[in-house]
């Protein structure tokens, strides 16, 4: 009886010591989505100090070797295409974000993934083109389904032909080609990194050591034009495209805020949530809702405005 209680007592510290080591660390939950970028409330500065200091540790000589290591760069000024290649070079592209820099108005932020560089980011531009061609229709479409004289449709009116106005100059610019990539996710030696981070053009090289795959990757990078303290508002929607392995995006039109917390001051980033792009510029336009423009593509609009549904402000 004695032998038996042992061997049994023996096989139960086997089988928790494998449960123990197949369900990983203690407190990490498989489904917890890394975010890497500027914490909503925090100051701009505050974050480029945090990142440089990162990125100091990381690439110093005296510390541990470290390998190849996923990173956020900010660039200072939007960029054009063919400007990328010579502000990134020696780093692995696998996903850059673009947004049309227009005066007083809050433009839309696209991703754009990576397969081939750097055609991918022209291409990308192009399948950006044809997005908002598609919101301009669908706007287009809303104005002409009121035709009453009333103050709410006359509002509504001027909404949608400001968003599809909006939404025509954004498709124009990214056909020409206009300098409106902000900034990418890289993978680099932390040498490399810390060569990028000293070019002119850009603003920060936010280093995040602790992403495996960006599957699970959040990536919040500051505007060039973002100074002072950053706060939560409404976002884009990223490239239909298909994604590559490494890109976290999604075919789908993404949500219209973000209430997050995205941090990158400390070396563990994990929280968890649903994915999530970036901001867009801080001077808001009053751009019709989500519902609205579905309504559109349904051939329902018209059944929506008599409703009386108004856009998101």
């Amino acid at each position: 009886m004695t032998g038996v209680a042992l061997a049994a007592t023996a096989v139960l510290v086997l089988a928790v010591a494998w449960a123990g080591h197949s369900g990983g660390p203690a407190g990490e939950d498989p489904g917890d989505v890394v975010r890497v970028g500027v914490v909503e409330g925090q100051s701009v500065a505050g974050y480029l100090d945090s990142a440089q200091r990162e990125l100091s540790m990381l690439a110093d000589p005296s510390g541990p070797a470290a390998g190849d290591t996923w990173a956020l760069i900010s660039l200072r000024d939007y960029a054009a295409p063919d400007r990328l290649p010579a502000l990134l070079d020696g780093a692995l592209v696998a996903q850059v974000y673009a947004r049309v820099p227009l005066p007083d108005t809050r433009t839309q932020v696209s991703l754009i993934p990576v397969y081939r560089w750097p055609g991918d980011v022209t291409a990308g531009m192009l399948d950006a083109a044809l997005v908002r061609d598609q919101e301009q229709a669908d706007y287009l479409r809303l104005e002409r389904s009121l035709t009453g004289d009333d103050q709410r449709q006359t509002r509504l009116r001027a909404t949608y032909a400001n968003a599809a106005r909006t939404a025509a100059q954004e498709a124009a610019a990214y056909r020409s080609g206009c300098s409106c990539v902000f900034a990418a996710v890289v993978r680099a030696t932390p040498a490399t990194l810390d060569d990028i981070a000293s070019r002119a053009a850009v603003r920060a090289v936010d280093p995040a050591p602790e992403v495996r795959t960006l599957d699970r990757t959040e990536f919040r990078p500051p505007l060039p034009e973002e100074r002072g303290t950053v706060s939560a508002e409404p976002s884009a929607v990223p490239v239909p495209t298909v994604a590559p392995e490494v890109a976290s995006t999604s075919p789908a039109r993404l949500p219209s805020s973000i209430g997050i917390t995205v941090t990158s001051a400390s070396p563990d980033r994990r929280v968890a949530g649903s994915p999530a792009v970036v901001t867009s510029s801080p001077e808001p336009l009053a751009v019709p809702s989500e519902a609205e423009v579905s309504a559109a593509h349904d051939g329902s609009s018209a059944s929506a405005e008599a409703s009386g549904t108004e856009p998101e402000r």
